[in-house]
């Protein structure tokens, strides 16, 4: 089967519209991407990868672009509107909704939630979740992943419940210290009076989330979204029968997580099982 190139939609994005301009003016010079690799001395998987809008370049790039397609900065102004969109761009309405939200409902089924990580937490799990992404990009999400984290900080700030499972207390994302003190934050955050923290213990068995990401964002004088995701996909829900049945599951998952009290003690336990950790002998 001959090689079918991922569609693009410049339309969509700055980070979209950078990437399809790769491809159209390489094309446009009979170029393919192993060529242009070896012209600009960049690696043929990165550029592919910002080519289909799934990575940021480096700030080198758009003047490298310039100077080989001849023209005359329009990489470098496509790329300044560009790299503020470090977000996917399935994530960015997200952001958008996150941001004018009055309440946010999130359960988290085996990640710490984005709005409560650590700086470096932050990072081991996108390094995780993006292995073959250079630091550039890990760093640009990162800073955008913790920006996101001063709407918890506002004069009004929107009252937050997160419901975090057991496995994500356990599973590393970095070193023991690093889950040490993601942990130590989680218990800073829960004492905040907008900032609710419950752990949903391995006990409390199955339920109709496993293995999903539900959060519930409720906004000034607008019926509720959910937006739900799995390992393979997610996306925003606004049928309000759909939306009806997921504030059921929440509301049973709030039910069945421990209380707030006992999720501190529990995060502590976790905690003192993280120090006395030790890496298993090779």
């Amino acid at each position: 089967m001959p090689f079918q190139p991922r569609e693009l939609f410049p339309d969509r994005s700055a980070r979209d519209l950078f990437g399809a301009e790769i491809r159209r003016h390489r094309e446009k010079a009979d170029m393919s991407l192993r060529r242009l690799s070896e012209v600009l001395n960049y690696s043929k998987s990165h550029l592919a990868r910002i080519e289909a809008a799934e990575s940021l370049p480096y700030d080198d790039l758009p003047s490298k672009l310039d100077a080989c397609f001849g023209t005359d900065g329009m990489f470098a102004r496509i790329y300044a509107l560009a790299k503020n969109e470090p977000f996917k761009s399935k994530y960015r309405g997200v952001m958008e909704v996150e941001k004018h939200a009055v309440a946010i409902e999130e359960y988290a089924c085996a990640t710490i939630p984005g709005l409560l990580q650590t700086p470096e937490h932050a990072r081991a799990s996108l390094r995780i979740g993006n292995r073959y992404a250079p630091e550039a990009e890990i760093d640009a999400m990162t800073k955008a992943r913790l920006a996101r984290q001063a709407r918890l900080s506002q004069v009004q700030p929107p009252d937050c419940w997160f419901i975090v499972d057991e496995a994500a207390l356990r599973r590393a994302a970095g070193e023991p210290e690093v889950m040490r003190d993601q942990l130590m934050s989680l218990i800073e955050r829960g004492t905040q009076p907008h900032v609710t923290i419950q752990v949903l213990p391995f006990g409390a068995g199955q339920h109709p989330d496993a293995g999903r990401t539900l959060v519930l964002y409720t906004l000034s004088n607008e019926p509720t979204l959910a937006y739900e995701e799995g390992s393979h996909r997610g996306g925003f829900i606004e049928d309000s029968g759909a939306v009806a049945k997921l504030r059921k599951n929440y509301d049973l998952l709030r039910a069945m997580a421990l209380s707030p009290r006992d999720s501190e003690a529990m995060i502590q336990a976790v905690m003192k099982d993280w120090t006395s950790w030790e890496p298993p002998q090779i």
